[in-house]
């Protein structure tokens, strides 16, 4: 018997920086009682769901700190989870978190169908700066706002309403790295959720890559990893004109072989809902990326021992 989740890709419009947090939960409610009602198991929002992409702005104090979750869940996120519980339908959420010891990440977590979670994960491959860039009228303080992420990349089993599906987690630009992938799919993944905020544009001016481009981009790599680590992957995009700055949209679901099957048209609030068949997995795994047979790790070193390149020295002309 085929093991088939129906997934629903919950793509977001942009949510501005003075919108309410209720006015957004209530969104994010819809898109899953959408997704619900097109006989969705489980549904993948973006990053950063419930709040504008705040590390584009200096903010500091009450105004920082409103844009954070202390626990998951919390009463002004519970009725989504009491809305996911009562329709029996699992969810992956992006969040930006505080803990007890005031240590700040860009999280997600994997929700089951009965509301649990199951599964954490905090971003390691953070982009910007620490300190702002002069003179911007939007910045990218990633680096300033969150640690980088301290758990590694776990991968756990969605239940028995999830086909019992091994699963990992990535956010935003950790899906152009290919070691967190690779990571994951070492544990026998099946089905890799991220979720972005990805900027369409540069929005200090530069113009040397396009919003369709940068589309092109997101969806490339997740095709890519997707084929090379012979999995399911569901990519979901909080998109269009936010505070005045752009978002790319182009949230899709890919096979194994690295096909979308379905995906957005929009910027705005909508749901790309597909059948993942977890047994499709098998053909890459048992064969082309049969990492037991294959896979030369002792040539690898060079990937966990250096950040920066290492420069091939010049030859000498005779």
């Amino acid at each position: 018997m085929s093991r088939v989740i129906r997934i629903a890709a919950a793509q977001m419009g942009p949510t501005q920086k003075n919108d309410s947090r209720e006015a957004t939960l209530n969104r994010i409610i819809a898109l899953l009682e959408k997704a619900s009602d097109a006989g969705a198991n489980l549904v993948v929002f973006p990053e950063l769901a419930f709040t504008t992409f705040f590390p584009r702005w200096i903010l500091d104090g009450e105004n920082l700190d409103s844009q954070f979750e202390s626990a998951m869940p919390n009463p002004n996120v519970q009725p989504l989870f009491d809305r996911a519980r009562e329709l029996k339908i699992g969810f992956y959420i992006g969040y930006a978190e505080i803990t007890p010891d005031n240590r700040r990440f860009n999280s997600s977590i994997m929700v089951d169908t009965k509301g649990n979670i199951i599964g954490k994960y905090r971003k390691v491959h953070l982009p910007g700066s620490v300190e702002p860039r002069p003179n911007a009228v939007y910045q990218q303080l990633e680096k300033r706002y969150f640690e980088y992420g301290d758990m590694g990349f776990p991968a756990f089993r969605g239940g028995k309403d999830l086909q019992d599906a091994i699963m990992g987690m990535l956010i935003c630009n950790d899906r152009r790295w290919p070691e967190g992938w690779r990571c994951l799919a070492l544990q026998g993944m099946e089905l890799l959720c991220v979720g972005y905020n990805s900027a369409a544009y540069d929005p200090n001016g530069g113009e040397s890559e396009s919003a369709e481009l940068r589309t092109f981009h997101a969806q490339l790599v997740v095709q890519a990893n997707a084929y090379m680590n012979a999995c399911w992957a569901v990519a979901v995009a909080k998109a269009g004109n936010e505070d005045g700055s752009g978002l790319i949209g182009g949230s899709c679901i890919v096979d194994p072989n690295g096909r979308i099957v379905a995906e957005t048209k929009t910027l705005a609030d909508e749901i790309a809902v597909a059948d993942c068949d977890l047994d499709m997995c098998q053909q890459g795994k048992s064969k082309m990326f049969n990492f037991e047979s294959h896979r030369r790790p002792h040539w690898y070193s060079r990937i966990v021992e250096q950040t920066g390149v290492g420069c091939v020295p010049e030859t000498t002309a005779e």
